[in-house]
């Protein structure tokens, strides 16, 4: 896995679960899901997770 696919996976995913929660009508699950999937992403961007 290239250095940009794990982030890209995160924040992918993470977006998709919020996608769900918005269907579901839960703003303020989706607002935290794109947060923490964010931070994750940029943790493992800056180098934090290797």
């Amino acid at each position: 896995m290239d250095e940009h696919e794990k982030p890209y996976t995160t924040l992918f995913n993470a977006i998709t679960d919020a996608l769900d929660a918005l269907d579901r009508l839960n703003f303020g699950q989706a607002k935290e899901i794109l947060e923490a999937g964010q931070q994750r992403a940029e943790e493992i961007y800056i180098g934090e997770d290797k």
